[in-house]
């Protein structure tokens, strides 16, 4: 026998003695995830064991703790682990992570977090440019584009044309020489709107009463009083007289106060920066995005600017230069503004092999927008636009294609948005993540994503203090079994409503055409509970915020992100401590502002933070409470006021429902702060502390702070984007009571919802359809529950009737 053959026997003996080996190699026995101990917000010492390489969910009230355990534990301390293998240099440019409030975490492996925060609201951002598809789309047109105009960056809507040219000092030969040289870079961005794709168009009336001076304070832009910084500068620039009134100037004065370029100037021996009022208001307030504004700015911008459509570029915010390259008559804007399903078609039929290796990656690119149900949009759609549950998915693009395996993906409510027709895709999707090896941790609430888990885990019992627990750990049938709140609620299904109130009267709204709608003609009816449905893309938002929002005595309550730092709360959010702090300084006989962690009442150690920060250089930065108020933020002299027997740092560490009833009767009656109170219950936030800070409540908690805020607004009309967002099983009955209460007290409710216990609870259903982007837009059914179930005539009644059980 040979020496190969013999060692080719040798080596299947060997490899049958492997299969055969009953012992599992050391390496193959990390299968859990194991954590041991976590105290991260709410959670109560809790330890959890979850398999790798499996879907985990997690599932609990809102307010449980899913988040505390998944993201603010799981996921921070992978990240932090990431971040600590790079060098000290770079992590001074990266978010510093705290260690989480845990004992023991094994098994961790690499994070990938993919949650519903909104994309940057940046207007220059948009689909194209988060999703790499513009960078690619740039490449093929430099290469293909006929004429050729110029590199990849002659059709970036964000790199400006520039030339010049100049003498430069070399040395050669060792002597100085001086050369002429020239340059210049040929960007695609319009001129005319700096790439924005609208200019903007002031109206001077509301920027100044022209028929007061400066010195009378003519000036009617919110922060620019003349006892302040601007007011010292305008009136002592010396272009202008300040107790001239303005009407009274002369055209250069005018010029000069209204467009004067930067000038330096000396006011009371201070060298400052001189700038015409309207240069100056694009810098400070216009390069922000509208909803990142503080509302009382918005108001103003509203009131002062109108905005239209650049007349040079047609929105497009692109260059002539970069128009007029093309390709089988298709320009960079065109291509962008294309539906993306339809933008892939035109992709697939080019044929060039010399950029073969990109049409590749741009095809399979604008085809995962289409699997993951995003093919509606089109890549020049600004991202600030994107709602919560769009944002996600697009964030989900970039993970679809990776070749990596043995990742632990985090999602946070992947469905949110999604109609029941679009849920079977994500499922889809997140089965397919989980069989190319990797973990998959998702916080969900949905029935249909939690019925297809390999592993669940169930937190509560309650919301707040009264949850932080694990309640069941297991399979979904150990669930279904368990007395748990979901294991309880897991299987439960709407009736369809059996009698249905009858309309007041009703909104019309006639050739609505903005997005995709296409001339739609309804009637909204007033005095009813009113859903508003179709699948992700099918117009619902652009009908309902388009046509109806802005109208007078409605009331909008959408998705947008609640604005406030850690040092806001439900208290201050909601105007609640207001009232508290007068009511506190009445009975003292004090000045109010000694009641505030943010004014004179704040500790001096931590200015009111409860905290202290000690910055460790290259380290992460270690939070600690305050030695001098242990945490309560108040000065020991301002705890000393008693209001009822409180002080208050007590009042503040009381839950909603509590305060509820000490606000209500007895000597610390307040009817404004109760009125707030009672409203906050009756969204679900009783267990809610009202100094907790904003930045820690959840997704739901936020939303439904946004809607007690809401119902004290004066509105007959009451618009809410997906209300059930965040909300578990359980929780969507006491939503559905407060749709109820609303109506009942002579409001009309529109709400636009995927959600089948709130269809199936309407008076009338407005479905659009039938599919989504250029397929949709259309109504495609208007009636009550009961008629779309039997008639099963769209997507929407066929997921109805089989929700209902009809």
């Amino acid at each position: 026998m040979s020496t190969a053959s013999r060692a080719g026997t040798t080596g299947r003996a060997q490899r049958q003695e492997v299969s055969r080996s009953p012992e599992l190699h050391a390496a193959d026995s990390h299968d859990l995830i194991r954590v041991t101990g976590a105290r991260e917000n709410n959670l109560k010492d809790i330890s959890v064991e979850l398999p790798k390489r499996r879907l985990t969910v997690f599932t609990g009230v809102s307010g449980s703790g899913k988040s505390s355990l998944v993201f603010s534990t799981i996921a921070a301390e992978s990240q932090r682990m990431i971040n600590e293998t790079y060098s000290s240099f770079v992590q001074g440019f990266m978010p510093t992570l705290a260690r989480p409030e845990v004992d023991v975490l094994e098994g961790l492996t690499t994070a990938i977090i993919v949650d519903q925060e909104r994309m940057g609201s940046n207007p220059r951002s948009t689909v194209g440019t988060a999703t790499d598809a513009n960078a690619m789309l740039r490449i093929l047109f430099s290469r293909l584009g006929q004429p050729h105009i110029g590199s990849p960056q002659a059709f970036s809507f964000n790199v400006a044309s520039v030339s010049g040219a100049g003498a430069v000092t070399m040395e050669k030969g060792g002597r100085e020489v001086k050369e002429r040289r020239s340059f210049s870079i040929t960007g695609g961005m319009c001129l005319r709107c700096e790439g924005r794709g609208n200019v903007s168009d002031f109206d001077v009336t509301a920027l100044y009463d022209d028929s007061k001076s400066l010195n009378e304070g003519a000036l009617s832009i919110p922060g620019y009083s003349m006892d302040g910084w601007y007011g010292r500068i305008y009136r002592g620039c010396g272009f202008f007289d300040p107790d001239k009134p303005i009407s009274k100037f002369t055209k250069k004065q005018v010029n000069d106060l209204l467009y004067k370029e930067p000038t330096k100037i000396k006011v009371d021996g201070v060298n400052v920066t001189f700038e015409g009022l309207i240069p100056k208001i694009q810098k400070s307030f216009l390069s922000k995005d509208r909803e990142a504004m503080q509302p009382h700015i918005r108001a103003f911008v509203d009131r002062a600017i109108t905005f239209q459509i650049c007349p040079d570029c047609d929105g497009t915010r692109l260059s002539e230069g970069a128009r007029s390259s093309k390709i089988e008559g298709i320009n960079i804007a065109d291509a962008c503004a294309m539906q993306i399903s339809d933008l892939a078609d035109w992709v697939r039929g080019l044929d060039e092999p010399s950029v073969a290796p990109l049409l590749t990656a741009l095809r399979h690119l604008l085809d995962s927008f289409a699997d993951i149900g995003l093919g509606y949009l089109s890549l020049d759609r600004p991202a600030g636009t994107l709602s919560g549950g769009e944002a996600q998915r697009t964030k989900m693009i970039r993970h679809l294609g990776s070749s990596l395996t043995d990742v632990t993906y985090v999602f946070d409510e992947p469905t949110i948005g999604l109609h029941p027709h679009d849920i079977q895709r994500m499922n889809a999707l997140l089965l397919q993540l989980r069989d190319k090896g990797n973990t998959v941790l998702v916080v969900e609430h949905k029935p249909e994503t939690i019925v297809i888990a390999d592993h669940v885990v169930d937190l509560g019992p309650g919301a707040g203090t009264a949850g932080g627990t694990v309640c069941f750990e297991g399979s979904v049938e150990g669930l279904r079994g368990s007395d748990t709140t979901t294991g309880r609620h897991l299987d439960d299904r709407a009736a369809v409503k059996e009698s249905v109130r009858s309309s007041s009267g009703a909104l019309e709204i006639r050739g609505a055409s903005s997005h995709n709608l296409q001339g739609v003609d309804v009637d909204i009816p007033l005095g009813v509970l009113c859903v508003v449905t179709g699948v992700a893309g099918s117009g619902k938002s652009s009908l309902i915020n388009g046509s109806v929002s802005g109208r007078d005595g409605v009331v909008s309550i959408d998705q947008g992100a609640i604005k406030g730092s850690r040092r806001s709360n439900p208290a201050t959010y909601t105007g609640l401590l207001e009232p508290i702090r007068k009511a506190f300084a009445k009975a003292n006989g004090v000045k109010p502002a000694l009641f505030s962690s943010n004014s004179e009442g704040a500790c001096p150690t931590c200015n009111g933070a409860g905290v202290i920060y000690t910055d460790l250089g290259v380290m992460a930065t270690v939070e600690s409470p305050c030695e001098e108020c242990e945490g309560k933020r108040f000065q020991a002299s301002v705890l000393e006021y008693t209001l009822g027997g409180r002080n208050i740092a007590e009042v503040l560490a009381m839950p909603v429902a509590e305060a509820e009833e000490f606000f209500g009767a007895g000597e610390a009656r307040i009817p404004a702060a109760h009125k707030i109170l009672q409203r906050l219950a009756d969204v679900g936030l009783g267990y809610l502390s009202l100094g907790q800070p904003l930045t820690t409540l959840s997704g739901g908690e936020r939303q439904r702070l946004k809607l007690a805020t809401a119902m004290a607004e004066k509105g007959d009309v009451y618009i809410l984007d997906e209300p059930t967002t965040g909300l578990h099983l359980a929780d969507v009955e006491n939503l559905l009571g407060l749709l109820d209460r609303l109506v009942d007290s002579g409001k009309s409710v529109i709400v636009i919802e995927h959600h089948q216990a709130v269809m199936a609870h309407a008076d009338w259903i407005i479905d659009l359809g039938p599919g989504a982007g250029h397929d949709g837009g259309r109504i495609v059914f208007e009636g009550t529950p009961t008629d779309l179930v039997a008639a099963r005539s769209t997507l929407t009644g066929e997921h109805l009737a089989a929700y209902v059980g009809a």
